[in-house]
């Protein structure tokens, strides 16, 4: 009985410190001879536990001598090493070695865990003993966002501190009502027992419902969860109900293996009632310089007649599979590496599974990107090396179509110029290398003379060309057969001066050179058909671009005091080269998307890749106009034109992918470009562009939008934007495009909150027309089956949507949302996948999705048929 007699002997020497006292009497705080302090205090060290001390606060302390007793009374609180106890009362029994608290009684552990009680019967140490309306709060912080827990019991039981028993307890992360505290909270877990095992950090649940709103919902005999301070433990993972015409009804029982703190396994077996086990595993390291990841997936299906045969689909397969791995590693502070890679036994598998690509970010896959590099950085300075794989995942997709990209090594330095020349000086360079086995060729739509379909319900349309010899006219050139090996490099100097009246002059110039290696492969399409493209340059070519410009701006800004800082400026630019050569001799696959706006105005050159560059003698004239004010208030307006002044028009010259025509700036004068953006404070934007005939001021593009967030005087954030896009047949697009994109939010109160989007486009007519024309010129070149059939769909069509309301709070999630997204069919018929997604997740014990196809679709792509 050391310890006891020990803690006697202090707490008996704090009482000595006043002679008067008689032995069972009160001693006033004021008179324990501690000059200056409100309450006494004692303290000792506890044997076997260095260091460790108890010590003692109070109004007041009782010795009573005759029972052995030493009580602490008003505001009382003892700290033993960590722990920290507080009551209106604490009684400390010498004999039994206890101690008795009562009156919001409040015990913090070391963990930072708060445990409150009507009275409290424990051990000396505080780490054992009963408690009666036993209550504990934890807090935790993770990965910065307060998580908080609570237990509740009429009765529990500490055990060496380092678990916790409570009888008849609940559980949950819920705030309680602050108007209301007696309400039951959003949900809680009733058990008949409640074991929270700290040493462990595991909370046991036994004959246990989870109750929604004092509403019990489901009932669980036992099961256990980790509590809110474990990243990682062993144990199974929320699972995952599947239901599907394809794969039957189905379970996801997902298992985390915590092997070591740097690397795991998970394993998730999908049990289908159709197509058998599925199995799942993924494997994560972290290392001191980065980390990867190893997944697999593969099945031996029992059904494979629910899938399409080939080559529509793999009906034909009994097992099938999926790799996938990333890995970022961070050589030092400027160089890293990595890799992205996916390999699929089929393209369907991906999406017929619902495994979610890591590159992916939607549920329908249509391309698979595999990719590894090296990046370096310095200050001024960029270099990436990267390879690239393409696995097409639509029955559109012909895979010798797909280019095996290695490498791309792009290099970008600036340096101060040197001297009095002054300025910036740049260099750029890129090598690029692509193979690809079969020429990747695009039907131009039939126009004038030629043929339309056979009348179907009264109605004809225009077929497109089959490419069987490569013609100008008739045929486009996405991607060339054979090996293509480019190296180019551009050195630019650039230096601005501005003058006493503020006119901005920047003197710049550049040299671009480019060197090809080419040999096309003018064999291997599909249906063995042998397409020439003679025009096409086979072995090695150079070309050599010098420029030199001047580029001319004059601010005029104004102050009109509470109208805002106006500013208009005029801005001018020429570019003086020699006329591009070999156009259209030489491949085209990285400067395909070429968009004359705005942005795009002021460029040097305008071609958003490589393989082109821009030549001749060009004058871009524009000017801009902006309005800043005190409140906030922000307009700009741009409008300009480009011209062709000598030399050839290097858009007026479409290369074998046409690029440059229809494009706005085939012209000498080109198209008229214009932008307008109001933003009236920080949460509203709206922005309108547009591009405008220079011949007759017609509309050729057209795009505007708002976004904006109301709050706080209306709970309502949406985005919306309308584009239109007129028709460039020579690049394949026989019609115009117009489409409406829009997205809100409204929260009906700080925790509901309901949600939508759209995406209609106002042309689908013209696509089901043009998948038509399609569908018929295979019909009459190969007649198999019966001849395709045409429905006008009218000309509003619902491309995707979804709308959906929920909760949250700091512990509940619930959302339900009805998705409607778009699937391009093997029949070449545009169908829609109609998806209800519930979505219930419960803070510290876990989420569960609920997905249910609705609808029909006629034929998912490689899938026999869908619901």
């Amino acid at each position: 009985m050391r310890k006891v007699a020990d803690i006697a002997k202090v707490l008996g020497l704090l009482a000595l410190l006043c002679a008067a006292a008689p032995i069972g009497g009160t001693v006033p705080a004021d008179a324990q001879g501690l000059p200056g302090a409100a309450k006494p205090s004692a303290g000792k060290p506890v044997a076997g536990k260095p260091g460790d001390k108890l010590l003692v606060e109070a109004d007041e302390l009782i010795y009573d001598n005759d029972k052995n007793t030493v009580t602490a009374r008003g505001n009382a609180e003892l700290h033993y090493g960590p722990r920290t106890l507080q009551a209106d009362r604490v009684r400390y029994d010498r004999a039994s070695s206890r101690v008795f608290a009562e009156g919001n009684v409040r015990l913090t552990d070391q963990d930072g865990a708060v445990v409150t009680g009507e009275k409290m019967e424990l051990t000396d140490d505080f780490k054992s003993g009963f408690i009666d309306s036993l209550r504990i709060q934890q807090t935790v912080v993770k990965k910065g966002e307060t998580i908080r827990t609570r237990f509740s019991s009429p009765r529990g039981e500490r055990l060496e501190g380092e678990q916790t028993s409570f009888d008849y307890g609940t559980y949950t992360a819920c705030e309680p009502c602050r108007d209301h505290p007696e309400k039951p909270p959003l949900w809680q877990v009733r058990a008949a027992k409640i074991i929270h095992n700290n040493e462990t950090h595991t909370i046991y649940f036994e004959d246990s419902t989870v109750e929604i709103a004092g509403i019990p919902v489901a009932y669980l005999p036992y099961f256990e969860s980790a509590d809110p301070t474990v990243k990682r433990k062993s144990g199974f993972l929320t699972p995952r109900f599947i239901n599907s015409t394809a794969l039957g009804t189905g379970l996801t029982v997902p298992y985390f293996f915590n092997l070591a703190p740097d690397y795991d396994l998970t394993l998730s077996p999908s049990f289908l009632s159709r197509q058998g086990v599925l199995g799942q595993g993924e494997f994560r390291q972290r290392l001191d310089n980065g980390s990867y990841n190893l997944r697999v997936s593969g099945i031996f299906q029992t059904t494979p007649s629910a899938f399409l045969p080939g080559p529509l689909g793999a009906g034909d397969r009994d097992f099938r599979g999926s790799i996938e791995s990333k890995g970022r590693f961070y050589i030092n502070e400027n160089w890293r590496t990595g890799w992205d890679l996916v390999g699929v036994t089929d393209k369907w598998f991906l999406d017929n599974y619902r495994i979610r690509n890591q590159s992916i970010t939607t549920d329908y896959f249509r391309e698979a990107v595999s990719t590894a590099y090296l990046i370096g950085q310095g200050d001024r300075s960029y270099f990436e090396m990267r390879g690239y794989y393409f696995k097409g995942l639509s029955s559109f997709d012909w895979q010798k179509e797909q280019p095996l990209v290695l490498p791309v090594i792009d290099y970008d330095k600036r340096i101060n110029g040197p001297g009095e020349l002054g300025g910036e000086v740049r260099f750029q360079a890129n090598i690029t290398s692509l193979t690809r086995e079969a020429t990747d060729f695009q039907g131009l739509p039939r126009t004038g003379t030629y043929l339309f379909s056979p009348s179907v319900n009264g109605i004809s349309y225009p077929l497109y060309e089959t490419c069987t010899t490569f013609n100008r006219n008739t045929c486009l050139v996405r991607g060339l057969a054979g090996t293509d090996t480019r190296a180019s490099a551009q050195l630019s100097w650039r230096r601005t001066f501005i003058d006493d009246l503020g006119q901005a002059i920047t003197p710049f110039a550049y040299l671009r050179t480019d060197a090809f290696f080419v040999n096309p492969s003018l064999s291997g399409y599909q249906n063995a058909l042998v397409p020439q493209i003679a025009s096409v340059d086979d072995g090695f070519t150079g070309r050599v671009m010098p420029a030199v410009g001047i580029d001319y701006r004059y601010p005029f800004v104004s102050d009109f005091g509470p109208l805002g800082v106006h500013t208009l400026e005029p801005i001018a630019q020429v570019i003086a080269r020699p006329s591009e050569n070999r156009i259209g001799h030489l491949p085209n696959e990285d400067a395909q998307s070429l968009v004359f706006d705005d942005t795009s105005l002021f460029q040097w050159d305008k071609f958003s890749g490589y393989d082109r560059v821009e030549g001749g003698v060009r004058t871009n004239l524009g000017a801009q106009y902006s309005v800043v004010t005190a409140s906030g208030w922000y307009a700009n307006a741009m409008f300009g034109e480009s011209i062709q002044i000598a030399g050839v028009n290097s858009f007026r010259r479409g290369d074998i992918a046409n690029v440059g025509l229809n494009s706005g700036l085939e012209t000498a004068a080109s198209d008229f470009v214009g932008r307008v953006q109001v933003s009236p404070n920080q949460n509203i934007s709206l922005i309108t562009r547009a591009r405008f005939d220079q011949a007759d001021f017609k509309v050729n593009r057209f795009e505007t939008g708002i976004t904006a967030r109301f709050a706080p005087f209306l709970p309502l954030s949406l985005s919306a934007f309308y584009s239109y896009y007129e028709a460039q047949p020579l690049l394949g697009f026989s019609h115009r495009r117009e489409g409406i994109t829009a997205t809100a939010t409204y929260n009906i109160t700080p925790n509901w909150f309901v949600t939508g989007s759209a995406l209609v486009d106002l042309t689908h007519y013209l696509d089901t027309r043009t998948l038509y024309s399609e569908a018929l010129t295979s019909y009459i070149a190969n007649p198999v089956g019966n001849l395709p059939t045409y429905q006008n769909p009218g000309r509003f069509y619902l491309s995707g949507m979804s709308v959906g309301a929920g909760y949250q709070d700091e512990c509940t999630t619930v959302s339900l949302n009805y998705i409607v997204s778009p699937i391009a069919t093997v029949t070449g018929v545009s169908e829609r996948n109609q998806t209800v997604l519930l979505r219930v997740e419960l803070k510290t014990l876990g989420e569960a999705d609920l997905r249910q196809n609705v609808g029909t679709a006629t034929t998912a792509d490689g899938i026999a048929s869908a619901h």
